[in-house]
């Protein structure tokens, strides 16, 4: 037991080391990619050459942006999964050895979150390293759209601000409910066998705890 609870906790440091780690490798891109594209203004001006390349090049960081956004939210699941199996293991000590329930924190599931400072609802899906890595997304989307916008009407800069506006809003509300429904999903998976007893929570477990509040990544 005590070697699972161990290789458990490297697990969960891997999965969050790899979404930060993907994370600050996007983020790296984007800065990167805006550090050129104001190159390109300062060489060429605002002609042919800047709207073809900030196409290309917003069109791209946006497509890893989706690309990462969906990866740090399978990471965060996984990490909520694995946190939810060494509270098992936990139990299983409390149960079997009663006498370290003075010494180690034990709470029930629907206090974990209030534990750590984190709250539920809605809003903790922008809290989320996924959530971060969604908003930027949605901002690169919505300028590459506007830059579409701006090209087809003529070069019209008012064009081009709604048509990224309306493009990003709808990216990010896209995103976050789509992060919010799978993190519902997540938390209604079935990680132990029906009718196993929960000694933490003091009761038979049918279903998952743990709702889409839980969000841990």
């Amino acid at each position: 037991m005590t070697t699972e609870h161990f290789t458990l906790q490297g697990a969960r440091a891997a999965a969050i080391a790899e979404s930060t780690g993907r994370a600050s490798i996007f983020i790296g891109a984007v800065s990167a990619g805006l550090v050129a594209l104001g190159l390109v203004v300062t060489a060429t001006e605002i002609s042919t050459a800047f709207f073809a390349f900030g196409l290309i090049l917003l069109s791209t960081l946006a497509f890893v942006g989706f690309v990462t956004f969906d990866r740090a939210l399978q990471s965060g699941i996984e990490d909520l999964q694995y946190a939810q199996r060494i509270a098992r293991l936990r139990a299983y000590y409390f149960d079997h050895a009663p006498e370290l329930t003075h010494y180690l924190a034990s709470v029930r599931p629907s206090r974990r979150l209030a534990m750590h400072g984190l709250h539920g609802g809605y809003t903790q899906v922008f809290r989320t390293v996924a959530g971060m890595i969604g908003v930027v997304t949605a901002v690169l989307t919505g300028s590459a759209a506007g830059l579409l916008g701006t090209v087809i009407a003529g070069h019209s800069a008012v064009a081009g601000f709604v048509t990224g506006g309306l493009v990003g809003v709808a990216a990010l509300v896209s995103l976050m409910w789509f992060q919010y429904v799978t993190w519902g999903r997540a938390g209604h998976e079935q990680l132990f066998e029906e009718g196993q007893e929960d000694p933490e929570a003091g009761a038979t477990r049918t279903t998952n705890p743990h709702g889409p509040d839980q969000a841990q990544g």
